[in-house]
């Protein structure tokens, strides 16, 4: 079982990266689906605890999540992409990125929990800006801690 992320070719464009957890996947589907709770999975420092939306996403929901960056303040509205009851859940970012949550029962009570940022939807500038900037690389570091947390808080 890994113990730290590991990560995942998905080809040019798309940032993956999986670990596998001491946790069902209903339990781990249960703060992923809701944006409530995202701040709970957030490894990057920018989700705040305060969410605009449902308790459970399903495809095509909208959601508002409160966001911090580098002391600014700002919100997002995404929409619920896909969602698939303890396997799947998906959302677009206004910039046209993807974040998507797959999970995988490995056996009872462990889950292979996979994160990826999926940025081919990003107009050709804002991924040239975005990567120039060191977004794209904040978001690879970003989904490894994400992972890292998930798998402490169901492993310790």
């Amino acid at each position: 079982m890994s113990r730290s992320p590991q990560r995942l070719d998905r080809g040019e464009h798309i940032i993956a990266w999986s670990i596998t957890v001491n946790t069902s996947a209903s339990e781990l589907y249960a703060v992923i689906a809701c944006p409530h709770r995202h701040h709970e999975l957030d490894g990057s420092g920018t989700v705040r605890s305060t969410a605009i939306g449902p308790r459970q996403l399903i495809e095509g929901d909208r959601f508002r999540v409160d966001m911090r960056m580098k002391g600014i303040r700002y919100a997002l509205t995404m929409v619920t992409t896909a969602a698939v009851t303890d396997r799947l859940v998906e959302w677009r970012h206004p910039g046209g990125h993807r974040w998507r949550w797959e999970l995988e029962p490995v056996s009872q009570g462990v889950t292979r929990i996979t994160e990826s940022y999926d940025f081919r939807g990003q107009p050709a500038p804002l991924r040239r800006l975005l990567g120039m900037t060191g977004s794209h690389a904040a978001n690879d570091q970003g989904i490894r801690r994400s992972l890292q947390k998930v798998h402490d808080r169901f492993d310790s």
